[in-house]
């Protein structure tokens, strides 16, 4: 599947706000929203008012650069999401949070979803005992997400089975800090995720 391969940073200042693409790093000193920087672009003098159509695709742009997936696979989950029971914006977040990639993120296993994507990508995951190379894999409640028998060894592995320790998991799932291994307890809810994008401008930008 096609992703963005440019600089993040770039990304974070078209949208005037840190995203946290890159991890830990987004919240050291070197990224370049600490020290004002400009929107890219080489004529920019200074931001102007947006339009409520601006406003609403700012904000599904947003939820692409943060889940690291391009227009024709986030507008595929739009259109999954608005089939199903219940309130479209909801139900894509539940989708956008179940990618195996930002399960493996949120359970620590990885610094950014970028790092979660290249750890799915190259085999180390699995689920249910059973490799899993797909970042856009759905994981279901009772799934167990794990590290590939031999991974251990790894030097990577053993540093994040070091720094998951100080790792809080969301309420739907379980991380077994041991075992280094973890579990989607239930479908998360709107309150359970923490979104840093408005989903309900999301569903206005398609609906209008």
């Amino acid at each position: 599947m096609a992703r963005y391969v440019g600089p993040k940073c770039r990304l974070c200042r078209r949208i005037g706000e840190k995203l946290m693409l890159k991890g830990e790093r987004c919240a050291t000193p070197k990224c370049p929203l600490e020290e004002g920087a400009s929107p890219p672009g080489q004529r920019f003098t200074r931001r102007r008012k947006l339009s409520d159509y601006s406003l609403r695709l700012q904000e599904k742009q947003k939820a692409k650069h943060i889940y690291g997936i391009l227009e024709q696979q986030f507008h595929r989950f739009f259109t999954q999401a608005k089939k199903a029971p219940g309130k479209t914006g909801e139900t894509l977040l539940q989708l956008l949070e179940r990618r195996l990639d930002n399960v493996v993120y949120r359970l620590g296993f990885a610094n950014s979803r970028a790092q979660a994507r290249q750890l799915v990508r190259h085999g180390h995951i699995l689920v249910n005992g059973h490799k899993t190379d797909i970042p856009s894999y759905l994981v279901k409640p009772g799934d167990v997400i794990a590290w590939k028998e031999g991974k251990a060894k790894k030097a990577f592995y053993n540093k994040v089975s070091q720094g998951v320790e100080t790792v809080i998991v969301p309420s739907w799932l379980s991380l077994d800090k041991e075992s280094l291994s973890g579990k989607m307890l239930t479908l998360p809810t709107r309150s359970e995720i923490e979104a840093k994008f408005d989903d309900k401008m999301v569903v206005e930008y398609y609906s209008r």
